[in-house]
Order: structure tokens, then sequence, then C-alpha cells
């Protein structure tokens, strides 16, 4: 058997007809639930983490499951590569013919990020090997390094917080001042400014404690260590997260922080320390 065969063409005709229905019902369940059906555009993906560096991995079998996005064909599949109409129909079952047949197809090209991948060619070869059941397939794999957490189930909405946390990291080199930071992700990243006075203000107090200058570097490293660390030490100690659903250790810090501050104003004082300030935040809350 192989691809010129009419029976083959008969059933990749068939296939296709199976997966287009599926991508019409995918879709509107996913308006029915307001969950996202669409691909990621690694440009825009790029664009937002701030991506630069890149390296050649070589022919790897990946998985299909962790192919979340396209460069450029990312309207004509949904996130399951789904077709949609606007793909080119012929095309489609041309390559599913081939799996039908003995020839196979060539391996695709991917940008990978995280443990996601992006493809940069053959994008039908992975919707007709998602329609056959295929678990992995050959690629050709670039990798773009990122500090910023980035998984095969980031949703598009994420991005703006992730562009926030780049935009953080470049500013404040903290991964590599400290490459065993933990992540400092806000889900309002307009707060990142916040952040920035923090230390800021702990640079100057440090310049006047030793007199003499003290670089951005040092004053990250120092406001990460003494300041932000015990915070969110403490944070994790009284288990705060869990009366906060949805937030981030980096949310509570700035809420936390603030809230030190309007104390140490209304009745002065050294500021609380980490656990005190946790324990003052909690007992104002429940009243």
């Amino acid at each position: 058997m192989n691809s010129q065969n009419p029976a083959v063409h008969t059933q990749a005709e068939r296939d296709y007809q199976k997966v287009r229905m599926q991508a019409f019902w995918s879709d509107i369940w996913g308006r029915l639930t307001g969950s996202s059906t669409e691909l990621l555009s690694f440009d825009e993906v790029k664009q937002k983490l701030r991506l630069r560096d890149d390296r050649y991995l070589g022919l790897r079998d990946i998985p299909l499951d962790n192919i979340v996005g396209s460069v450029g064909r990312y309207k004509d599949f949904n996130r399951n590569f789904l077709p949609r109409r606007t793909i080119n129909k012929d095309r489609w079952k041309a390559v599913d013919a081939l799996t039908l047949g003995l020839e196979g197809f060539p391996p695709i090209e991917v940008y990978k990020v995280g443990d996601a991948y992006f493809v940069l060619d053959g994008n039908h070869r992975v919707s007709v090997a998602r329609a056959n059941g295929m678990q992995t397939i050959e690629a050709y794999v670039t990798e773009f390094s990122t500090d910023v957490p980035f998984t095969k189930d980031t949703e598009h909405d994420e991005l703006f917080i992730k562009e926030g946390y780049a935009d953080f990291l470049l500013k404040t080199r903290l991964k590599k001042i400290r490459p065993d930071a933990s992540d400092v992700i806000l889900t309002e990243p307009g707060r990142y400014n916040q952040i920035w006075n923090h230390i800021e203000v702990h640079r100057y107090f440090m310049g006047l404690n030793c007199d003499c200058p003290v670089t951005w570097e040092e004053a990250v490293a120092s406001w990460y260590d003494h300041v932000y660390e015990p915070m969110v030490e403490a944070i994790r100690d009284h288990n705060l997260l869990e009366d906060f659903p949805g937030r981030t250790e980096a949310d509570l810090y700035v809420w936390l922080i603030k809230h030190q501050g309007d104390m140490r104003a209304q009745f002065g004082g050294d500021p609380m320390q980490p656990d005190e300030t946790v324990d003052d935040f909690l007992e104002k809350l429940n009243h």
C-alpha cells in the first residue's frame, strides 16, 4: 500500500472530515466554557519573555502533547492541533496519506521554551500525527533559554504576568546574582515598581551604614537575602498562601512590606520582624 492507493486517499478523506468535526466542536466547547483553545504565537512569547539566546539541540523525539504553539500558523490549528477551515485540506490529506502508506514523513522543526515546543516547520505533520494517535514525533530542536517559568500548560492569559517577571529579571539581574533564587512572580505586574523601590531604599540605607558606594548588584543580593527571603520564609511557615488562592509569595511579600511600613508610620519604632509582620497582618485581617 502506498500514498497513491485509492483506498489510502479515501481513508485520508475520512480522517480529515473527522478531525474537522472535532475542531468545530472543540472550539464551540471552548467558547461555552470560556477556556482557550488557541495555539500560542511563538513571536508573541519571544517578545514577552524577552528571549534572546538559543542553541541547537539536534534531532530528538519530542512529546506531541508538549507542542503548544507555532511560529506562523497558530491561527490555522487549535490547541490540540485540530485543523481549522483556514488550512489547506489537500495538504493535510496528503500528509495523512503518508502515514497510512509506507513513506512516513520527515522530521519537523521546532523551537523549545521550557518544556514547551513551537512549530517552525511541520504544522500539518503535527496535526496528522496527533490525529493518528502518535505520542511523539521526530524534530530538529532549537532551544531558547529563559529564567521565566514556562510549561506546556501555559495559557495566553498568563503571558502578561510572565512579561512583567521577564522585565523584572532584566532590570534586577536577580537570576545572575542569585541563580538559585525563588521566582519573584507577581500576579499584578504593575506592582514590580514597588519592589524596585524597595531595592533602591535598601541600597540607600546600605550606603549610609557603610558610608560607601553600593552597587546595584550588591543591593539586589542584599535585598533578596535579608529582606525578601526572610519574609517569604515567614509566609511559608504560616502557610499564608492557603488563605489567598491564586496569589503568589511575591504578592504577599508586597502586601506585608506595605503593612510593615504602615505600622511603623502609625506607631514608630523599628520595623517588625517578618514573623511579627505576618502575625499582625493576620490578626488585623481577621478583625
